[in-house]
């Protein structure tokens, strides 16, 4: 594994809905690294947000949903191949803001009275308003008031007119007090705001203390900001200067202008704040969403080169997924008949993708096209060439949509559950052909399923999700032969074929933490057999058992006492090899 070149690095990654006045956490902290040529498979049950997570890969979330926080990195060299030509007036732009740069640079020196000054403001500012405690229980008053009123609302669409009106009568009256209530806390926060201001305002020994303070500070800061800046400061901010007109240069002269402009302004905003911008980290954070940055590697004359750091989570512009989803980035979706349209030829879907993202003529796309259906294994393709999807049966459709997902020859390809909705014999004839092609394509699978026997059949490494979190990461050996984590020994126990004649099928009780609420401790514990105090009140580390495999329990503390799996789980080799003809 550590040959292999990371192609997608994943870091804490947050991920985000808005529902019904509330914010649902559906991705929580992931972290993870896929390679290239490899095959992954992400299990859990449904709602532990495997293709949320996937389609953050691609920028497929719904309207509603929203990365939080945290990064995703494709790794992709001719993707991240970035040149723009400089003449005239493209180094007079990276000398304008190379020059205000350095004006701003003076400002470093006084940066440690600065941020005492914001503190000062600060600790005012405070006082002035609702403490942090106040401020939570009143805005979790207001928030659960309004979640309230609109369930209250949701139920009162269901009643019938005609047979409920009493029920309509009662909740409408349940909605007007809802709202009278949510008047009155907000009424309640502004009186207290107020009362903290009359307050603040008639400390007078507080005010006067700010106010010689502050103006003994502005003083110093004054004097330190007038000293001149260094050579080194000045060869950083040229360096800034290039690195944004980089950063810009695909956009048009409008949008790059403005775009330059907002880079230069948060670094003046990192200055005064002492920002140390020779470091990576801190440049990373001068960029805002839908700016990628872009590192300088060589300049000419005439050129400025560098590579981009593609990072999905900061993408918003349409343009620049159309040159990932589809061309580098490809899904195949459960059900083939939702990815095909039913009015257009076969041929003719497949076509306009190669079109779209190749250049190529409209005969070279077809030539292609017939290629692809041969490969995947459509019988008689230049006479199927022409025929609609309904002509089709379910896993010959199936065939099409892997077709037309390979047709740019992507980097990865992510597998949404393609077998579900197909026959048994179906499914392994799919299976069996997404890893023949790989070997041909050299693509990455990322498999999203609840089939351990497709995982077994599949995957090289597992990542087991619960409640938005990896909560195991191994190789399928390590995962299916020595399971660390409780939720993987019951995902494990829960198989059919695993179980003895005339027992009981094993089943996990209980259900999902909600995920509209903070989870504290472990998200498994409500369900967990072999839960511990401290699983109740502390989230457990990622804990290392080999090189490839972690699992995040507390099980694996070396304090915790000796646990074995169920037994159930145990020499399960055999068992497994037959049941799923590994």
């Amino acid at each position: 594994m550590e040959e292999r070149k990371v192609l997608l690095s994943v870091k804490d990654l947050d991920v985000k809905f808005r529902v019904r006045g509330r914010i649902l956490t559906a991705i929580r902290g992931i972290s993870l690294d896929i390679y290239e040529n490899e095959s992954i498979a992400i299990v859990g049950e449904s709602g532990s947000g495997k293709s949320v997570f996937t389609k953050t890969f691609a920028g497929m979330l719904d309207s509603n949903g929203f990365i939080d926080n945290g990064s995703v990195i494709f790794n992709d060299p001719e993707l991240s191949d970035t040149t723009v030509k400089m003449n005239g007036a493209a180094w007079r732009s990276v000398n304008k803001t190379a020059a205000r740069l350095d004006r701003a640079a003076k400002r470093e020196a006084g940066s440690g009275f600065y941020r005492q000054m914001l503190e000062l403001e600060s600790e005012r500012k405070q006082k002035a308003t609702l403490s942090d405690e106040e401020d939570e229980r009143i805005n979790k008053e207001i928030s659960d008031l309004i979640y309230q009123r609109t369930e209250a609302y949701n139920l009162k669409q269901t009643f019938d007119p005609k047979y409920e009106k009493d029920k309509i009568k009662d909740t409408a009256a349940e909605i007007d007090r809802l709202d009278k209530a949510v008047k009155a806390a907000e009424a309640n926060r502004d009186a207290l705001i107020k009362q903290h201001k009359r307050a603040l305002d008639s400390d007078t020994a507080y005010n006067h203390e700010f106010k010689e303070k502050m103006t003994g500070l502005k003083s110093e800061y004054d004097k330190a900001c007038s000293a001149e800046i260094t050579p080194e400061q000045k060869e950083r901010d040229l360096a800034l200067a290039k690195e944004f007109y980089l950063s810009t240069g695909r956009f048009n002269p409008v949008k790059r202008s403005r775009s330059i402009m907002t880079l230069t302004k948060n670094a003046e905003k990192a200055m005064q704040l002492g920002v140390d911008l020779s470091d990576e980290n801190n440049r990373e954070s001068l960029y805002p969403k839908g700016i990628l940055r872009c590192r300088v590697d060589k300049e000419t004359e005439d050129r400025l080169h560098g590579t981009c750091i593609i990072d999905m989570a900061r993408i918003s512009d349409a343009g620049d997924w159309a040159q990932i989803r589809g061309k580098r980035i490809a899904t195949v979706f459960q059900d083939p008949m939702t990815s095909l349209n039913p009015i257009i030829t076969i041929g003719k879907q497949i076509t306009s993708i190669i079109l779209k993202h190749q250049d190529c003529s409209e005969v070279e796309a077809r030539a292609r096209a017939l290629e692809l259906m041969q490969k995947v294994g459509i019988p008689n393709a230049e006479n199927r060439f022409d025929d609609y999807p309904f002509q089709y049966s379910g896993g010959m459709r199936q065939r099409i949509v892997i077709a037309i997902a390979l047709s740019c020859q992507p980097k990865i390809l992510i597998c949404d559950e393609p077998t579900t909705a197909l026959d048994v014999t179906i499914q392994a004839q799919i299976l069996k052909l997404l890893k023949d092609l790989q070997k041909e394509y050299n693509y990455t699978i990322v498999f999203i399923t609840h089939d351990l026997g497709v995982v077994a059949n599949v995957a090289e490494r597992v990542a087991v999700l619960y409640a938005g979190q990896i909560v195991e990461l191994g190789t399928v050996e390590e995962v299916f032969y020595d399971p660390r984590h409780p939720y993987t020994w019951a995902l494990l126990s829960s198989l059919p074929q695993l179980a003895e004649r005339d027992t009981q099928l094993y089943f996990i009780a209980g259900t999902p933490p909600s995920l509209y609420n903070k989870i504290t401790g472990d998200a498994f514990a409500p369900r967990n057999p072999y839960c511990m105090k401290i699983d109740t009140m502390v989230e457990p580390p990622m804990f290392k058992v080999t090189d490839t495999h972690y699992a995040k329990t507390w099980l694996l503390d070396p304090r915790s006492p000796q646990v074995e799996k169920p037994e159930i789980i145990h020499d399960t080799h055999e068992k497994l090899i037959r049941a799923f003809n590994i």
